[in-house]
């Protein structure tokens, strides 16, 4: 992140105004959703509907990671060893961490697609 980005602004995706920023965010909001949706011309076409998308992708997945990381412990406790339920949990944990980031870079990116700019405050 620089100062021409808000908090949150994904690390691949050009700072708006820049050369081929729409570009590299697209690209980016690609890289979260199923490959299947790069069939969809629609979306090519239109950004800010490949935003909506990949905000939607991203929330069902950051709220199957919660519910997965509330009930793994009771629902697989007795056919997984102990180990392997501390392993899912952590993975559960980075899983949804990595998905909260792709949220807010998703809101962020998506703003900037519809116009919006974002101004520093002091």
């Amino acid at each position: 992140m620089d100062a021409t980005t808000p908090p949150g602004w994904p690390e691949p995706v050009r700072p708006p105004g820049a050369p081929d920023w729409e570009r590299t965010a697209v690209a980016w909001l690609f890289d979260l959703v199923p490959p299947d949706y790069r069939s969809h011309e629609v979306l090519r076409r239109y950004p800010v509907l490949l935003a909506r998308f990949a905000g939607d992708h991203v929330a069902a997945g950051l709220a199957a990671a919660r519910t997965g990381w509330r009930t793994v412990r009771v629902e697989l406790a007795d056919q997984l060893p102990p180990d392997a339920i501390e392993a899912a949990m952590v993975a559960y944990e980075r899983e949804g961490a990595r998905l909260a980031a792709a949220a807010r870079g998703v809101d962020v990116v998506a703003g900037a697609l519809r116009g919006e700019r974002w101004v520093p405050r002091l």
